[in-house]
């Protein structure tokens, strides 16, 4: 009897073990495989986001310049895909030193998830890591499209684009997101008003400068002549889906749902962010120019979502929403001094990008409560920190802004010794539709095209 019992006993033991270890395995993958389906997901949001540039800038330019706008818009996103693929991730995320990654630098190791420490704290496979970041990438590229509207050569355009996402946007990506050196030191940018918008927003900068106005822009006495866009109703169907997207862009940058908390905070930031700056930019567009300007509401929000991008995580609700009331205003003030500067940009993206890039940025040093949703990134200036925190984004921010801009504008001014950056008048007037692609938007209105 006791042999028996003690046989029985070993039996149980032995199954409640394996039991056990199966459990805990079943367990792992059901884990890992939600972590991916969010990341693919949040990823397929952030890839939706072109739509949105698309109809933004499309609506905000002329109708003969729409075919053009579409198709940069349209390519982009395959240009930043081969050259994040061949060169970029490497950069970005090989293990290397404090400039850039030299591990596995090309064609992303062929999938083998090897030498990447920087971003092995997430557990989805590796292609689903890449996917993420390759969407964030494109987004940098197709900032630029939109501030050079309108008079950029389609070649020159498409050169520079693989090589802002081949050597450029990796570099500081690897600083800040891949173990560089501004990481090292404590800058924190949770999902982008940096890395991306910013990148995007100093790249465009320099582009637009060698570029000058659009002709007809400003008249001899230094007075500004208004280019309207051609349909307002694309445009807002853009800033609506952009807003969407942004749903992706931020939440989607936790890599996984462990933290479901951290998420719904998240969510919550933004969208604040977003509201209230569509609101203090409908105010101040409203005081400023006598009506309320639609555009400036869509950009506004697009403001907001930017700003509150760097510390989405990082700040509480409340923080959230003075964060977009100040860049609902900033947007409006800033579209406005760019112009008086005759600093020529269609559709805002300077505005939007860079200025409410580096606000939100530096807003992290004001606003950040440590460990708010886990991340332990010490306390901003208004919560007792100190000058710690905010002058490492402000540090962040200018190192960033001179890398960029001299690289960008290296790169346009070898572009325009060589094969030009911009259309000759006659394209310029008749339209880059007809001029670049032998084609039209809308064929039916001919008279109205060339307006």
């Amino acid at each position: 009897m006791k042999r028996w019992f003690w046989v029985a006993t070993g039996i149980f033991v032995a199954s409640s073990a394996l039991f056990a270890q199966e459990s805990a395995e079943m367990t792992k993958t059901l884990s890992v495989a939600l972590d991916t389906v969010w990341v693919l997901l949040t990823g397929l949001l952030v890839f939706f986001m072109n739509t949105g540039f698309a109809m933004v800038e499309a609506g905000l330019a002329r109708a003969k310049n729409t075919v053009n706008i579409l198709a940069k818009n349209f390519i982009v996103f395959a240009l930043a895909s081969l050259a994040y693929w061949v060169i970029g991730w490497g950069l970005m995320f090989g293990d290397g030193n404090g400039f850039m990654g030299l591990t596995n630098l090309f064609f992303a190791n062929g999938g083998v998830d090897e030498g990447y420490s920087a971003i092995s704290w997430t557990q989805v496979p590796f292609w689903a890591k890449f996917f993420f970041q390759l969407v964030f990438a494109g987004t940098a590229a197709t900032i630029v499209s939109g501030a050079v509207a309108e008079r950029i050569k389609f070649l020159s355009f498409l050169v520079f684009s693989l090589i802002l996402v081949a050597f450029v946007y990796p570099i500081v990506g690897h600083w800040i997101w891949g173990g560089g050196w501004l990481q090292q030191l404590g800058m924190w940018d949770f999902a982008g008003s940096t890395v991306v918008h910013s990148v995007g927003g100093w790249a465009a900068l320099a582009g637009v400068l060698l570029l000058g106005p659009r002709t007809g822009k400003y008249r001899a006495d230094g007075s500004i002549q208004p280019i309207m866009g051609h349909n307002l109703s694309l445009v807002t169907l853009g800033g609506l889906i952009l807003w969407f997207g942004w749903f992706g862009f931020n939440p989607g940058s936790t890599m996984g749902v462990g933290d479901g908390k951290a998420i719904a905070h998240i969510f919550v930031t933004t969208n604040t962010a977003a509201i209230m700056a569509i609101l203090s930019a409908t105010i101040t567009s409203w005081i400023i120019q006598g009506k309320p300007d639609l555009t400036m509401l869509v950009n506004g929000a697009l403001a907001g979502l930017v700003a509150i991008t760097a510390g989405c995580a990082f700040v509480s609700v409340p923080s959230a929403a003075i964060i977009g009331l100040v860049a609902g205003v900033l947007v409006v003030l800033s579209v406005i001094t760019f112009d008086k500067l005759r600093i020529d940009d269609p559709v805002g993206a300077l505005s939007v990008h860079l200025v409410n890039g580096v606000f939100g940025t530096i807003a992290v040093g004001l606003f950040a409560e440590n460990g708010i949703t886990g991340a332990e990134t010490g306390n901003g200036l208004f919560f007792g920190g100190g000058m710690t925190l905010l002058l490492h984004q402000i540090l962040g921010v200018l190192m960033v802004g001179a890398f960029v801009f001299t690289v960008a504008l290296v790169v346009w001014a070898i572009l325009h010794k060589t094969v030009g950056i911009r259309v000759s008048r006659e394209e310029e007037l008749i339209g880059l539709d007809l001029g670049e692609h032998g084609q039209e938007a809308y064929p039916d209105f001919q008279g109205f095209l060339t307006k």
